[in-house]
């Protein structure tokens, strides 16, 4: 899909499945759109699911030189990315960053309803700065340890729950396969260390949507501790606050039927 900003054009990498009213799936730093491949066919039964690689992870090139890397930047992209891709103010869900990011979607008027998965943007300054440090951290693991270590270490439960354990509550569920490729899409991200540099200045602020928002947190999120949850709900009055019992950061992957009930559910027009 090419997508032009400011004489920009993107070639942004997404999966589309399913009929219906349109979804868009965001997720998070570091991450690629394959982080809702748990639930997008359940999703994909009842709406028209876009995964999307955001700018610089995943197979989507990284925002051009001349495009500051800011995070109203990226939802100017998504903008453009929406038109493009011919739907006008889609239901929109996200993880982490990709939560923060459908917030503000929603806050813009771009999105018709918004599902945030622990968004980004409700912490404190040293809950930020305990978050961008982890994420950091496996960072520097993804791009130092070889890619022949990473197989091995992702064939035994030991070194799925080392090197997933931050993002699942539940790593031992995770193929070799899956841990080994979330693994490459950190050690690839181009974009990491600009946007994770964006995210220190990243607080949720402003006008609250008019829009349905849903606010989703898992009650072992180890990244984005659970009360954080309580913030984004004072931040945005009328938001739905539903908690994820036994789900980690990213929580797709811990209970699949539960999370595409709550995306279906914030999803649907009220």
């Amino acid at each position: 899909m090419t997508t032009q900003v400011a004489g920009a054009v993107l070639e942004l990498a997404y999966e589309r499945r399913g009929r219906g009213e349109p979804l868009v799936l965001l997720h998070g730093l570091g991450h690629h759109w394959q982080a809702w491949e748990p639930v997008l066919d359940r999703l994909a039964a009842h709406r028209d699911v876009v995964a999307v690689d955001l700018p610089g992870f995943g197979q989507s090139p990284p925002f051009p030189p001349h495009i500051p890397v800011t995070l109203d930047s990226l939802v100017d992209i998504l903008a453009s990315f929406f038109t493009r891709l011919g739907i006008d103010r889609p239901h929109v869900a996200g993880n982490s960053l990709g939560g923060f990011t459908a917030l503000v979607l929603a806050q813009r008027g771009l999105a018709c309803s918004a599902t945030a998965l622990a968004p980004a943007g409700f912490w404190t300054p040293a809950e930020r700065s305990y978050a961008l440090a982890l994420l950091a951290a496996l960072r520097f693991g993804a791009t130092r340890v070889p890619e022949g270590v990473i197989r091995r270490l992702a064939g035994t439960r030991l070194g799925r729950a080392l090197m997933a354990g931050v993002a699942y509550a539940r790593p031992d569920v995770r193929t070799a396969q899956m841990v080994v490729a979330e693994v490459a899409a950190l050690r690839s991200a181009t974009a990491f260390e600009a946007v994770a540099a964006a995210a220190r200045h990243t607080l949720f602020s402003g006008q609250p949507p008019e829009v349905p928002v849903t606010i989703a947190w898992g009650t072992r999120d180890r990244l984005l501790l659970p009360a954080q949850a309580r913030r984004a709900v004072r931040a945005i009055p009328g938001a739905r606050l539903v908690p994820l019992p036994g789900c980690g950061h990213v929580p797709m992957g811990d209970d699949p039927e539960l999370v595409a009930r709550v995306v279906l559910m914030g999803s649907r027009r009220r």
